[in-house]
């Protein structure tokens, strides 16, 4: 990255003089946006390279951390079909959390995918594994195509609603096909956010894989979601390399990536969270998918919390918070029955977060 500053200038130089740039400023600030754009995928390397060592040093003391790298399924649009390559799998990375202390028993499985249009499983779940792990839980994180922090290519591969499911189901398959402690039986799926649209979107798929689905704050409605933030976030998915149109241009496209239009297929227990203030996936975007399930006669649990946080609300480190997860564990180990369900959140007398 470092040349490609000086680069750069000689372009913009060479521009400027051949093309009287002075007059027509295009090119020049064509090419700031591409080394723009490039150096920001630089950064979210550096990022993710820093989170990475973080996340031993945050619970490397209740769990191993392990990082792989394994493959799901091809990509969505190949932009050469016939090219050398078209169709193999792609290639990504999962982190690999195991519970510290417990033994050779067997132990449930809990598949963690990230929130985010565009980002990546970062330090910011820490507390969250540590409880997890804390009740015996093996949690397995994909960085699904997409993610932040592994480039441009990567980057673009994003399937919103779409393979990101079967990357993620992927990761399950491995974590049991591969870990020797993993119990088969005892797999559930949780997320927040765009994590908690897979965790919606992997449960209706594929049943026969996960015992139970916990979808906080979930994005559940892609053709409301465009309605409500317009044009700049609407172009993460008509970008040429994703859906490439608009939801008027393909409205079945995008439903066919919305929980709320695939309701249908739910036939595990399900616990849904929400909040009236949330800033991001807003209230009336969860009330449809609880409406949609109702008027389906589907048995599922759901709440809405009216307290302080927002998008975040029950992912702080606050007193509401805590008692919030503890129902989101309970539900849970009804099905996934950990060894330790009953750890106590909150701050220990040292003030660390327990558990």
């Amino acid at each position: 990255m470092r040349t490609m500053i000086p680069l750069l200038i000689i372009l913009s130089l060479n521009v400027a003089a051949t093309s009287s740039a002075a007059d027509d400023p295009g090119p020049i600030i064509e090419a700031l946006e591409q080394y723009q754009a490039a150096l920001g995928h630089e950064i979210d390397k550096i990022h993710k390279e820093i989170d990475d060592v973080l996340w031993t040093q945050r619970i490397g003391d209740v769990a191993v951390v392990e990082k792989v790298r394994i493959y799901g399924p091809p990509r969505w649009k190949e932009p050469e079909p016939d090219g050398i390559g078209a169709g193999n799998p792609v290639k990504f990375y999962t982190y690999l959390f195991t519970p510290k202390g417990f033994g050779e028993q067997k132990l449930p499985l809990l598949v963690l995918p990230h929130g985010g249009v565009h980002a990546d499983f970062t330090t910011y779940y820490a507390h969250i594994v540590r409880e997890l792990v804390a009740q015996g839980y093996i949690v397995v994180a994909p960085e699904f195509r997409g993610s932040t922090g592994y480039g441009k290519e990567f980057y673009e591969l994003i399937d919103y609603g779409g393979r990101e499911v079967g990357d993620c189901l992927a990761a399950r398959d491995w974590a049991v096909a591969n870990h020797p402690r993993v119990d088969p039986d005892r797999v559930g799926i949780l997320g927040w956010s765009h994590g908690g649209l897979i965790a919606l979107m992997s449960l209706f798929d594929h049943p026969e894989s996960y015992a139970c689905a916990f979808a906080g704050v979930p994005v559940s409605d892609l053709v409301m979601r465009m309605g409500v933030w317009g044009p700049d976030y609407q172009s993460y998915y008509d970008a040429d390399y994703h859906i490439g149109q608009t939801p008027k241009e393909n409205i079945e496209e995008y439903k066919r990536r919305s929980p709320v239009w695939n309701i249908k297929k739910l036939s595990k227990p399900l616990r849904i969270h929400t909040n009236p203030h949330d800033e991001d996936v807003t209230y009336i975007e969860v009330e449809h998918l609880i409406q949609a399930l109702k008027a389906e006669d589907k048995d599922f649990e759901y709440e809405v919390y009216d307290v302080p946080g927002g998008h975040s609300f029950d992912r702080l480190d606050t007193p509401e918070a805590w008692t919030i997860r503890r129902e989101i564990y309970d539900f849970l180990a009804r099905y996934l029955d950990p060894p330790k369900p009953g750890i106590t959140l909150g701050l220990t007398a040292e003030g660390r977060a327990a558990p």
